[in-house]
C-alpha cells in the first residue's frame, strides 16, 4: 500500500512511502483489540475506592434495644448496615485492575487497529517537521490543513518533541505520541491517524518481530 507524503500546508509532496503489509494490510483480530483495550483501561484505574464496613464506622456499639418483646427484629448496635449511618455490606475496597498480556498478542492487536485505520482510509503521512516554541496556534493550522480539526487525530512522532506535544495538549481530541509508545485505544480512539514520515520505520521494525 502506497501513501503521498503530505507537507504541514496539508499539499502532496512528490514523496512515497510504501506501507508494510505485515503491519497494515493483516487479518484483523477482534478479540486481541479488545483485550488490549480492555488491559490499557484496567491500567488507568486508581484502583483507590473504599467504603466502611461496620467494624470501621465510627458509633457506640451498645446495643440499642433489648432483644425480645419489642415486637421487631432483633438489633445490636448502630453501626448495622440495615440502619441509616451504618456500614456497607460488601463495600469497595481498594485493589489493583492490572492484569498481565502476552507481547505478541499487544502486537497482533496494534497491526490489527493499523490495518483498520489503512482499511478506512484514515492515515496521513506526514513530512518531518518541527515547531520553534510551543505554539498552539500552529497546531491547529496543521491539523485545518489535513482536514482533521474536526476528528480526533492521533499524530505519531518517530521521537519525543516537547514544542509539538505542548502545542497539541490544550486541543480537545488531539493527542501525539512517539512511535514506540503507540497502543491500541488511541489508534482505536483516533478518527485520523497521523504518521510522521520517519515514525513509519519505528513502527514497522518494533510491530514485525
Amino acid at each position: 500500500m502506497e501513501l503521498v507524503v503530505k507537507n504541514i500546508s496539508g499539499k502532496d509532496t512528490t514523496k512515497k512511502v510504501s506501507l508494510n503489509k505485515n503491519v497494515f494490510a493483516i487479518e484483523p483480530n477482534d478479540h486481541a483489540i479488545y483485550l488490549d483495550v480492555k488491559q490499557y483501561l484496567a491500567n488507568q484505574r486508581q484502583g483507590t475506592h473504599k467504603a466502611k464496613e461496620r467494624g470501621e464506622v465510627k458509633g457506640s456499639t451498645r446495643k440499642i434495644k433489648k432483644q425480645k418483646g419489642t415486637g421487631t427484629a432483633r438489633a445490636g448496635d448502630i453501626k448495622n448496615p440495615l440502619f441509616k449511618g451504618g456500614g456497607r455490606v460488601f463495600g469497595p475496597r481498594p485493589r489493583d485492575y492490572e492484569f498481565k498480556l502476552n507481547v505478541k498478542q499487544k502486537r497482533l492487536a496494534r497491526k490489527s487497529a493499523l490495518t483498520y485505520k489503512a482499511k478506512d482510509k484514515a492515515i496521513i503521512v506526514l513530512e518531518d517537521f518541527s515547531f520553534d516554541a510551543p505554539e498552539t496556534k500552529k497546531y491547529t493550522e496543521l491539523l485545518n490543513n489535513l482536514g482533521v480539526a474536526n476528528k480526533k487525530s492521533l499524530l505519531v512522532l518517530s521521537e519525543s518533541n516537547k514544542n509539538v506535544y505542548l502545542s497539541s495538549r490544550n486541543l480537545k481530541g488531539a493527542k501525539v505520541v512517539t512511535a514506540s509508545d503507540i497502543n491500541t485505544y488511541d489508534l482505536m480512539n483516533a478518527g485520523s491517524v497521523i504518521l510522521a514520515e520517519s515514525s513509519i520505520e519505528t513502527i514497522e521494525n518494533i510491530l514485525s518481530k
